[in-house]
C-alpha cells in the first residue's frame, strides 16, 4: 500500500451551521461513539491502563465518557459533528421522535 501520495479531501462542512438540538444530538452521539469504540476494543482483548500499551492492549481511555480528558471528548464530538454537517449538507433532514425537523 502506497499512502506517500494520499491527500485527505474532506467535504467542506465550515458553511453548515448546526441547530442547538442537533449539537445536543452531536453530544449524545460522541457518546455512543466513545461506547461502540470501546466496546470493540474490550472485544478485541483490550483493558484500561494508564498508558497506551499496545504490546499488552492496554488503553487510557477504556473509561466512561464522562471520565475521557477533554480532549478525547472533542475528538469524539468533531466526529459526530463533522458526520452531522456531512448529513445536512447532502439534503437530508433529521427528525425527532415527535416528528419535529431538528
Amino acid at each position: 500500500m502506497n499512502t506517500d501520495n494520499y491527500n485527505p479531501t474532506p467535504t467542506d462542512t465550515s458553511r453548515v451551521e448546526l441547530s442547538s438540538e442537533l449539537m445536543g444530538l452531536a453530544e449524545m452521539m460522541a457518546r455512543n461513539v466513545h461506547e461502540v469504540w470501546s466496546a470493540m476494543r474490550m472485544a478485541q482483548g483490550w483493558t484500561y491502563g494508564p498508558a497506551r500499551n499496545d504490546a499488552d492492549k492496554k488503553h487510557p481511555c477504556l473509561v466512561p465518557y464522562d471520565e475521557l480528558p477533554e480532549e478525547e471528548k472533542v475528538y469524539d464530538r468533531n466526529t459526530s459533528i463533522e458526520t452531522l454537517k456531512f448529513i445536512v449538507l447532502n439534503g437530508f433532514e433529521i427528525t425527532s421522535k415527535d416528528k419535529t425537523t431538528i
